[in-house]
């Protein structure tokens, strides 16, 4: 039986524009001290480039320096990490979501709805698989950014315990942002975590970041203050979460569907 909280680590950056290593070199400053006192690392979208829908240039695979830096982090902190990047892989691109542990355990999402109002869908491919990890006992489900506005998609059937979005979700629909995180958390009856990054991208879209932690019943239990870049760990209770879903067991009246993937 799952008795330990959860450490969640939330990454705010103002991310350099198509800039790699100097993102990378950031953020090892930023994690310093992290070591045994975090279970999970969670950065934003494109973590390593902010979002770019022209990927010629940047793109890496799965063995390229922004992976093995997770790896290296990963270990030398002793906890997992994950966010997106942007990985070339037999002739396709993706957005694709890594997530490492400390044992270089790997896995991985592509991002399944591709923002078509700045033409990711014409340089990326969709993912058709959903990801759940295991961790300490917790099951963690994670998405990329625009598969927030999709309830179906995000739907949980009794499989996860915390839905993790990882974003770069722009300043003018930060309203969008709250409410939907919000109701992802109420209508699943977990944990939601929303990542996000600050500043402005090179095409100049301004972000506020707005990183935050909502517990089941909708309540904001942690953030990351606007427009500041910053990492903060927050804790998730296993008990105060089973209490609740024991107590208002919303769950067992949930209609049952089968998420059907393009082929």
């Amino acid at each position: 039986m799952v008795t330990e909280n959860l450490r969640v680590t939330l990454v705010q950056p103002d991310i350099i524009w198509k800039n790699t290593r100097e993102n990378l070199v950031k953020y090892s400053q930023m994690l310093l001290g992290l070591k045994n006192s975090t279970d999970l690392i969670l950065l934003p979208e494109m973590f390593q480039t902010g979002f770019c829908t022209e990927p010629k240039m940047i793109a890496e695979t799965m063995h390229g320096d922004t992976v093995r830096w997770m790896k290296r982090t990963a270990e030398s902190l002793n906890c997992s990490v994950a966010g997106s990047l942007i990985i070339r892989e037999n002739r396709s691109t993706f957005n694709r979501l890594i997530y490492i542990d400390q044992y270089e355990n790997l896995t991985w999402y592509d991002k399944r709805h591709l923002f078509k109002m700045t033409g990711e869908e014409l340089q990326f491919s969709a993912g058709l698989n959903r990801l759940l990890v295991p961790l300490k006992g917790w099951q963690i489900s994670f998405q990329i950014c625009y598969d927030l506005r999709f309830p179906v998609w995000s739907r949980n059937q009794d499989d996860y315990d915390v839905l993790v979005n990882v974003a770069n979700w722009p300043a003018a629909r930060s309203e969008v942002w709250n409410t939907l995180l919000k109701a992802r958390a109420i209508e699943n009856q977990s944990y939601v975590v929303g990542v996000n990054r600050v500043g402005t991208d090179g095409n100049g879209i301004s972000y506020t970041g707005e990183s935050v932690v909502i517990n089941p019943k909708g309540i904001v239990e942690g953030e990351i203050q606007a427009s500041q870049e910053s990492l903060r760990t927050f804790p998730l209770s296993w008990d105060e979460l089973q209490d609740f879903r024991e107590k208002f067991p919303v769950w067992k009246d949930r209609d049952q569907f089968i998420v059907k993937s393009e082929k």
